[in-house]
């Protein structure tokens, strides 16, 4: 019997990526490579190792493993945390990306290259490593320095901007002609899909993993997240997406769900698998002759994105108001290309439109990058400190000016409310409505007129149908009351507002008719459709407006219900270098069994204990007469040197991979408070005000115009403008102060 190549191929992947990993393991560098170097050595272009024969199968194995790595990023990812990382991730990824994108651009037109060529080479240069960066955060113990938050938070915002590259680099390879039109209907697109996706994962994924929990083992638990998966990729596929985002959107949808670490903890070793292959395959298309050829646009690539992702990453984390030191830090962490610069450089030749010579580039620089990313984390701090002492003294009092000013609150007026929350309940009904006409349009009534009725009354019963499904979003789109008192405020307290206030409720009346009509216009003549449609207006939103309203909260609290389940919110980060870090007792150390008034960490080192994990039992803001235990986990409070004094203190030779597990502390967020006239607290010292007794809550500073005061005393007595910086329960800190 002959035995079939794919299997042969795929023994000689996997004994080749065994071999190489265990060493690159034992030298302490990073998988990727060894994946890379293995699949140089099993490729047609070294003679001296047996080779792959039937390397088609295997590309489409690489295929796959792109769908569950992505799958996986995804379930790291997350919608929400997107939106909690903030503005300063946000404008440092960006202005990064941007400037490095430029630069490759720049650099591939001065070596005489071809534009897509150019392009693909800036895009490839722009994204950075998420598993290489985390690997080395790992590595060198830094995930509980200040930095790494922000360092998290522009990984997070590069993997969507790299997904909406992938993209634009499609729709720009495929039609060159009509670029910016093409490339405005792409994100376009692309954003309606986002959206629709997620609001249907959302309500639907959590509502079925939660019903059928009860039958969900490991094993159907396995096969239902890799089935929903693969569903996501063809929708993708058939709206005209690459296969990776979709795995990407079901992903981070997932993520969002109570079992998200289960499905993580179980996809882990199918993706790793998968990834192998896909990682081996890049390395097969590496010949060595044309890294010779190229040695000197590999060096100058290499340069690019070790310059200038440090230069630009600074650059835009400055430009968002992070201290100097934080800056530099940041920018030292990120200058590394990887896993998503292999799939935009595998898109280039799929596609066709980018020369053979830039995948090698590609990964050569990746394996550059990686070496130097350890090293460059290691002297970003005394880099930071030559900056210090050459920098004119006007510039670095400039930079703190600055990034003092952008951590005052920031307080919304009621017209900003107001129109936020305008636009986004019109992009989200107005997502679901065409999606919704859409559907009756191309699917349900052909597949009606088809298999049930005639052509009329095919068209009257998906009209009917596709009216009471969008009859609830057309309601909260058109007559739902949204933010009562803003709008109350501003109707009753400034009369020149009421013309602009009317103008928005005509507007939105206005765009729930055009809906209807539309509806209608794709179905009839247009006078009919006009007709039609301000008729079912009335009497579907008038006279049925209660049971709508009913009907939409019971879908919007389901929707809340289910994006909240998991709630997995990170603190925010406290200004005068101070944040929050998780750190776990170690049984050898000597603080076990003491007490925090014998061990006096707060006046020794400066760091607050805002809560101790101690099994299932959680102690928020432990007193003084609270004893450690081993592998008690605490949530403190300190700056970088602060918490790497405690952590020698309390972690001694544990495991780095003990000592990161998860924290929960889903119940502890923190939080600024401004101090008013009205406050509770007014008026009252920190004793007096029993914040600490009613809420459980932990003061840890305290903003007084220029003045900023770490640590209190309790004699300190709340005056009108102070900013309360706390730490504890959420809803207990709202109902004290």
């Amino acid at each position: 019997m002959h035995l079939p190549d794919l299997i042969a191929d795929l023994g000689l992947i996997l004994a080749a990526a065994g071999i190489t990993t265990l060493i690159f393991k034992r030298i302490k560098q990073p998988l990727v490579l060894g994946y890379i170097l293995a699949g140089l050595l099993v490729g047609s272009h070294l003679s001296f190792f047996p080779s792959v024969t039937d390397t088609k199968s295997i590309n489409i194995w690489g295929e796959i493993g792109v769908i569950f790595l992505l799958f996986s990023l995804g379930l790291e990812f997350s919608f929400k945390k997107l939106v909690k990382v903030g503005g300063s991730a946000s404008i440092t990824a960006i202005v990064k990306v941007l400037f490095v994108i430029l630069a490759g651009y720049l650099v591939g037109k001065g070596m005489g290259w071809k534009d897509m060529d150019s392009l693909f080479l800036g895009g490839i240069l722009s994204i950075s490593s998420t598993m290489i960066t985390i690997k080395a955060f790992e590595e060198l113990g830094l995930k509980h320095k200040k930095f790494a938050g922000l360092v998290f938070g522009v990984l997070i915002v590069e993997d969507l901007v790299a997904i909406l590259l992938l993209v634009l680099f499609s729709t720009l390879a495929v039609s060159q002609q009509s670029a910016g039109t093409e490339m405005l209907y792409s994100i376009l697109k692309l954003a309606f899909f986002l959206v629709l996706w997620f609001l249907g994962g959302i309500f639907l994924v959590p509502s079925f993993l939660k019903a059928t929990k009860k039958l969900m083992n490991d094993e159907t638990m396995l096969v239902v997240s890799l089935a929903l998966c693969l569903v996501m990729v063809l929708l993708a596929d058939k709206v005209g997406f690459s296969p990776a985002l979709g795995a990407f959107i079901m992903g981070s949808i997932l993520a969002e769900t109570t079992q998200a670490e289960r499905i993580e903890h179980l996809t882990k070793s199918v993706k790793d698998l998968f990834a192998a292959v896909f990682f081996v395959s890049v390395g097969m298309l590496i010949d060595p002759s044309m890294l010779v050829k190229y040695a000197v646009p590999i060096l100058i690539a290499s340069l690019v994105v070790i310059l200038g992702k440090i230069i630009f990453t600074i650059l835009g984390a400055l430009l968002s108001g992070q201290p100097l030191k934080t800056s530099v830090q940041s920018g030292m962490s990120l200058a590394q290309i990887g896993e998503f610069s292999f799939i935009i450089a595998s898109l280039g030749l799929t596609l066709k439109v980018t020369s053979d010579f830039l995948y090698p580039i590609a990964v050569a620089v990746a394996a550059i990058t990686t070496f130097t990313t350890p090293y460059l984390i290691k002297l970003s701090e005394p880099f930071y400190q030559y900056l210090n002492r050459v920098l004119p003294k006007k510039w670095l009092d400039g930079i703190e000016r600055y990034s003092s000013s952008t951590e005052g609150i920031t307080t919304l007026s009621d017209w900003k409310v107001l129109l936020r929350s305008y636009i986004f309940n019109t992009i989200i009904h107005s997502v679901i409505i065409i999606a919704i006409i859409f559907l009756a349009y191309r699917y349900v009534q052909p597949f009606i007129a088809k298999n049930i009725a005639n052509s009329l009354t095919s068209i009257i019963i998906s009209v009917v149908v596709s009216f009471v499904l969008m009859s609830p979003f057309l309601w909260a789109l058109s007559i739902r009351r949204i933010q009562k008192t803003a709008y109350s405020h501003l109707w009753l307290n400034k009369k020149y507002t009421r013309g602009p206030l009317i103008a928005i409720e005509f507007f939105r009346i206005a765009l729930g008719i055009f809906f209807v009509g539309f509806l209608m216009y794709e179905f009839f003549d247009t006078w009919v459709a006009a007709g039609i449609a301000l008729g079912l207006i009335v009497f579907g939103m008038i006279i049925f407006s209660r049971k709508l309203q009913s009907f939409y909260d019971k879908l919007e609290k389901r929707f809340m219900l289910n994006l909240n389940a998991r709630e997995n919110e990170k603190p925010a980060i406290l200004p005068w270098d101070t944040h929050l870090a998780e750190l776990t007792v170690s049984p050898e150390s000597e603080v076990v069994g003491k007490t925090l008034a014998e061990l006096m960490i707060r006046e020794k080192y400066g760091v607050n204990i805002a809560m101790i994990e101690r099994g299932r039992n959680n102690i928020p803001t432990p007193g003084r007469d609270e004893r450690l235990y081993p592998n008690d986990k605490l949530l403190l409070i300190g700056a970088d040197d602060q918490l790497a004094s405690v952590k020698g203190l309390l972690e001694v030779d544990i495991p780095e991979t003990e000592s990161e597990k998860s924290f929960p502390d889903k119940e502890m967020t923190l939080q600024k408070v401004l101090v008013n006239s009205e406050s509770p607290v007014y008026g009252l010292s920190i004793r007096n005000a029993g914040i600490r007794e009613k809420a459980q809550a932990l003061i840890v500073g305290i903003e007084r115009g220029e003045d900023k005061i770490l640590n209190p005393s309790s004699d300190f007595v709340f005056d009108n403008g102070d900013v309360i910086w706390i730490v504890g329960n959420n809803k207990k800190i709202k109902e004290v102060i």
